[in-house]
């Protein structure tokens, strides 16, 4: 079973991945855990990433592509996988279909998360991080015993730039950008499935299964 988690920011589509991973016993595979992994391990893909991040560059697609076919290839993966932050072009999703239809391969489930970008706006401004031990809260769905103080290690709690209303806003215009038309592309594929992404986490759980089957 192969899925791809689509959208916006902050619409907790990583969330459901985790869980779809854990519960149907396949990889939760983000780009970000694969470049680290890649960088880390010294291979020769994550040689070539790391020179591009160093320059604060964007890695090309065609590398990010090579890297996730590469990872979806290991032995892990035999079942399916979750694929968490890519494609996040039109391009990239071509060239990833181009990449597994070589090995066989396609994608079985594109799943969107939907949430209206107000309600991310005020999702993600609720959020708080400790600044000693990193600790996360929600001033609404997780909030700390006492405000501003972080359970943990009685650290000071922050908003962070990445969640201010307005940096928000900028990441959800490139979405909508960027990422968005992925919605079209998947459903002229006959593979795209949307879920509520406003209602509690355990309820747009039981929506995906349903969609992925017990």
């Amino acid at each position: 079973m192969k899925i791809i988690m689509l959208g916006a920011p902050g619409a907790g589509k990583g969330t459901q991945a985790k869980k779809i991973a854990a519960k149907y016993n396949i990889p939760h595979i983000s780009t970000g855990d694969i470049f680290r992994a890649n960088i880390k391990n010294g291979t020769e893909l994550g040689k070539k990433a790391k020179t591009y991040m160093d320059q604060g560059l964007l890695v090309p697609d065609e590398l990010v592509v090579d890297l996730v076919v590469d990872r979806v290839n290991q032995a892990d993966c035999e079942n399916g996988y979750v694929l968490d932050g890519f494609p996040r072009t039109i391009p990239q999703a071509e060239a990833l279909d181009r990449e597994l239809a070589k090995l066989e391969q396609k994608v079985d489930f594109a799943i969107n998360v939907e949430v209206p970008d107000e309600n991310i706006i005020k999702r993600m401004s609720g959020r708080r991080a400790c600044v000693d031990c990193g600790a996360t809260y929600h001033m609404v769905y997780a909030a700390p015993e006492k405000e501003g103080i972080c359970d943990k290690c009685s650290g000071n709690l922050i908003l962070r730039d990445d969640d201010k209303p307005e940096t928000v806003e900028k990441r959800l215009h490139v979405y909508h950008e960027q990422t968005q038309p992925l919605i079209e592309y998947y459903t002229q594929a006959g593979i795209l499935k949307e879920v509520d992404g406003t209602v509690d986490i355990d309820v747009v759980f039981d929506a995906i299964v349903k969609i992925l089957g017990e």
